[in-house]
């Protein structure tokens, strides 16, 4: 009897050993054709193995090398489904005339992604200025939007989508006018009776949403624009679309998707965000696959523009002339404007440039034709 107690003694003290001991990260010994990984040592963890789909060792509490293989099979064997899937649809967007830079755009997965930590609260516009024109965008997500009032004339007018500079995928104050040397509201278009609209993009103002620094933001505008031809006071046919400094890099990128715009006024653009201090644009990009920096940089997709394009940038420091001249140097499209601006810096080229287009587009559109000495003092 005594004899079969302590054998059953010192099985009991095997299993106890066995057991995964809290704290411990190495591979049990004698578990290393059972088991990927060190032992799992938290509810935490287990909990988050099977949620994922492993199967957990009873004994070795580690996953189990099997069910880590399968998964592996099974996640690589989806990738090379959706990698032949999405060169497929490429092929048929080539096919179809769509340019190179929606091709590499299209079924690209960001890991660039943040949420909005600032939570700027929406602004507030006098209701005689602006009026909500909320949109949907390609997740399904309600944005906030503001545009110009109906006229209350029985007409169709023309309109424009303004990106602000600084933090785009936020709004402020839009509407207070500032200095000629600085005023950020673009408000010349609103004084010449072309309707405008200013959005959030996904993140912005503390949205839900995460923002994407000028990638999924670009599908944001899009969808903007979508919703505005069908307001009953836009003429759909003279829908533009500017920007200013991160605004102007991002109306630079949108113009390189397609058609969508009778024209694009990009002023202060970039030629690759990396080139923006961390304040305003906060990515490491080294870290990262190099077509997210690629795809975020209008330098390598002005040849996919398909309407008319007007980079302007004034010449006097500070400015960002050094990459309009980048920019220009690389196109070789004939749709693609350079201005430079003389006497003008990259904040006071705002009004000289805003006050020339604006008397074009509501005087006549149809010959747009824009010169930088009309915007010098």
């Amino acid at each position: 009897m005594y004899r079969n107690a302590l054998i059953f003694l010192v099985i009991a003290l095997v299993l106890v050993f066995m057991l995964p001991t809290p704290g411990k990260k190495e591979i049990p010994a004698g578990a290393e054709d059972v088991c990927h990984g060190p032992r799992l040592t938290t509810v935490q963890e287990r909990n988050a193995a099977m949620e994922a789909g492993y199967a957990i060792h009873p004994i070795y509490g580690c996953i189990e090398q099997q069910s880590f293989d399968t998964m592996e099979a099974q996640r690589l064997a989806s990738e090379q489904a959706q990698a032949q899937r999405v060169s497929a649809e490429r092929a048929q967007m080539a096919t179809a005339g769509s340019g190179g830079f929606a091709q590499a755009r299209h079924g690209f997965t960001t890991a660039i992604v943040e949420r909005d930590a600032a939570r700027l609260p929406l602004p507030t516009p006098p209701p005689h200025l602006f009026v909500r024109s909320d949109y949907r965008n390609p997740q399904n997500t309600t944005l906030t939007g503001y545009m110009s009032p109906d006229p209350a004339d029985g007409k169709r007018h023309p309109a424009i989508i303004w990106l602000t500079g600084g933090d785009t995928n936020s709004l402020d104050d839009f509407w207070t006018p500032g200095p000629d040397s600085n005023d950020q509201t673009a408000r010349a278009f609103r004084e010449a009776g072309v309707i405008m609209v200013f959005v959030t993009l996904r993140g912005g103002n503390g949205h839900r949403s995460q923002r994407e620094w000028f990638l999924g933001e670009v599908d944001d505008v899009l969808a903007a624009a979508t919703q505005l031809a069908q307001i009953a006071y836009v003429d759909p046919g003279q829908i533009y679309l500017g920007g200013h400094s991160t605004g102007g890099t991002l109306a630079l990128l949108v113009a390189a998707t397609g058609r969508h715009f009778k024209a694009v006024f990009a002023l202060g653009p970039v030629a690759g965000v990396d080139s923006y201090p961390r304040e305003i644009v906060p990515v490491d990009f080294s870290a990262y696959d190099p077509m997210e920096l690629k795809l975020r940089s209008p330098i390598h997709w002005l040849g996919d523009i398909e309407q008319p394009t007007y980079l302007i940038e004034g010449t006097t420091s500070p400015s960002n002339s050094a990459d309009l001249d980048q920019l220009c140097k690389r196109s070789r499209n004939p749709d693609v404007h350079c201005l430079r601006v003389a006497g003008a810096d990259h904040f006071s080229v705002i009004r000289r440039a805003t006050k020339v287009i604006a008397a074009q587009i509501a005087g006549s559109p149809e010959a747009l034709s824009l010169d930088a000495k009309d915007m010098t003092p």
